[in-house]
């Protein structure tokens, strides 16, 4: 009778980890397959726009990567007021996500425009791919202000526990984006900049899309969309561990990129396919850790740490399956993807000889992003933000030695498993523990 029972409980687990984790797969990959659609269309112009799109959109990755934590903290504070019955609150909370949003994204713009020229320097550009990496980051980084947004938006309607709405309009945008850059680079003949242009659009459309929904809501619950200096604060203190974090991750893939650079322009190519097939899939595999954040914030606001324990285990087994059904993908179609992104001969042997190590990190990937979304879920960003320094820190070491050891593009991508596994370390261990089970509205 309790194994039926315990079967019974896993069943309605995986509904509800599907119900947000399947939405949140379209959702959560929007913004680099921009960046893949990008690659597709610009890899056809020649191995040095394709090089110098791998240098700014592996900068813009980081850049709005740091910004996450609109998404996942607004995230897990919503939910933790759905799961209290404080609906009011929780659009309350989505406004001050909002107003921190737009502060930040014009300030990104504002500070990037100025350093672009540095940091593609920074990144190790060469004479002939540089005109091309500063001109696809000076246009991208004015659509700053609406990434920012949206991650607000998405963040918002998450811990609502609607991931069906950020997935239309994910989709919407996609299609917008798709046609608009065909048409900007190869209908007027804009090259590398129409690709990006495209991209500013399509992201201004969904961000127009989040901000009539949080309206929407203000209107549902008389929340006061005016700036609230106390949520705003309490917000970017959160978001200052997870920035910590993510810098932290980020600059393990710009570190990566830096170094492939000088490896050789057919390197930093080919790494820009292999990076963006691997985050896409690193972002479909955090799908359920999404769900993560929506349903273990919900289930310790409503003071169910038993609940919370038992749908995090459940999310650990569906991420590795996962994992490893992402990673035999990457096997099965590898010589296709080397066509469909370039067609320099010694590009697509780079990058044959650099997929099946993409492949390979799946699965620990899989059970990393999981814990992450979870511990975010349950407010613990202080943790992963000592967490991931340290993980940074072991990877690093590895990493650097690669040029001086004469070692190519696969060795580089060897040494990312060294990060990988310390982060996984680092949130086993607080998942091993009680720690993380705070239970009310709101985690101080």
């Amino acid at each position: 009778m309790a194994s039926g029972a315990g079967r019974g409980e896993g069943r309605a687990h995986d509904r509800e980890i599907l119900r947000l984790a399947l939405p949140a797969l379209g959702a959560l990959t929007a913004e680099p397959i921009y960046v893949l659609v990008d690659t597709a269309i610009v890899g056809h112009l020649g191995r040095y726009p394709l090089a110098g799109l791998g240098i700014a959109g592996t900068v813009l990755t980081a850049a709005f990567g740091i910004f996450n934590f609109l998404a996942y903290g607004t995230t897990a504070a919503v939910a933790r007021r759905i799961g209290a019955g404080d609906e009011r609150g929780a659009a309350e909370q989505g406004f001050a996500g909002l107003w921190l949003a737009v502060g930040l994204g014009l300030a990104l713009t504002t500070v990037g425009l100025l350093a672009a020229p540095f940091i593609v320097d920074a990144m190790g550009a060469s004479d002939t791919v540089r005109p091309f990496a500063l001109t696809y980051l000076r246009i991208s980084l004015l659509g700053a202000p609406l990434v920012t947004v949206m991650l607000a938006g998405v963040g918002y309607l998450r811990g609502t526990q609607d991931a069906r709405t950020p997935l239309l309009i994910a989709i919407a945008a996609n299609v917008a984006n798709l046609g608009l850059e065909l048409l900007f680079v190869y209908g007027f003949d804009w090259g590398i900049a129409g690709s990006a242009w495209g991209t500013v659009i399509a992201q201004a459309l969904s961000a127009a899309a989040f901000v009539a929904l949080l309206l929407r809501a203000r209107r549902a619950t008389g929340a006061d969309a005016r700036p609230d200096r106390a949520e705003i604060v309490r917000t970017a203190r959160v978001g200052g561990h997870l920035v910590v974090r993510t810098a932290s991750l980020l600059a393990a893939f710009t570190t990566t990129t830096a170094i492939a650079s000088r490896i050789s322009d057919t390197a930093v190519a080919a790494h820009q396919v292999a990076f963006q097939l691997w985050y896409v899939l690193a972002l479909a595999l955090d799908a359920i850790a999404i769900a993560g954040q929506a349903i273990v914030g919900r289930y310790l606001g409503a003071g169910d740490r038993r609940g919370a324990r038992t749908v995090t285990r459940r999310m650990l087994e569906l991420g590795v399956v996962a994992g490893i059904a992402a990673g035999g993908l990457v096997i099965a179609a590898r010589e296709p993807l080397t066509a469909v992104f370039t067609d320099d001969p010694a590009v697509r042997d780079a990058l044959a000889a650099v997929l099946p190590i993409v492949a390979l990190w799946q699965p620990i990937g899989a059970v990393v992003f999981v814990l992450d979304g979870v511990l975010i879920g349950a407010g613990e960003t202080r943790y992963l933000a000592g967490a991931m320094l340290v993980a940074t820190f072991a990877f690093l070491p590895f990493a650097l030695l690669v040029l001086p050891a004469g070692g190519g593009l696969a060795a580089l991508w060897w040494s990312l498993g060294v990060f990988l596994v310390a982060r996984a370390i680092g949130m086993g261990l607080r998942y091993r523990t009680d720690r993380w089970l705070v239970t009310g509205a709101v985690r101080e």
